[in-house]
């Protein structure tokens, strides 16, 4: 069963590559979110396993987008990896504070990110 990514980033060349290379590594359907205004009403009918998801945005930057996330029980359980430029301790501790799992800088590194979602999920499996 391949496992479900959604990206959520404003930056839709940087989303094609990173789509792009997941789905081509295999095991990943990945679908990619521009505009962060509807991204929770959208991962309550995609279902991700795992999000990614860039802080700033327009409108409704990455924070807000996860709040809502986190507060709403269809989306509060889905594991979400903040991807941002942002190297600020002050932007690690506030995703963390709204409990992201995870807080990678751009440019991430294909592997890595593919090793993060993996070990995200296999902590998030029951048993």
């Amino acid at each position: 069963m391949k496992k479900r990514v959604m990206i959520i980033d404003d930056e839709k060349d940087y989303c094609y590559f990173i789509k792009t290379n997941l789905e081509m590594s295999g095991g990943y359907s990945v679908y990619t979110l521009s505009n962060s205004k509807w991204a929770a009403r959208i991962a309550s009918t995609f279902k991700p396993s795992v999000i990614i998801l860039d802080i700033m945005m327009p409108g409704v930057d990455g924070f807000a987008v996860l709040k809502e996330l986190k507060s709403n029980k269809h989306t509060l359980a889905i594991p979400v990896i903040m991807l941002s430029a942002s190297h600020g301790i002050d932007d690690k501790l506030k995703a963390s504070n709204l409990y992201s799992e995870e807080y990678l800088i751009k440019p991430v590194e294909l592997n890595f990110l593919r090793t993060r979602i993996d070990k995200i999920l296999d902590r998030s499996l029951p048993g």
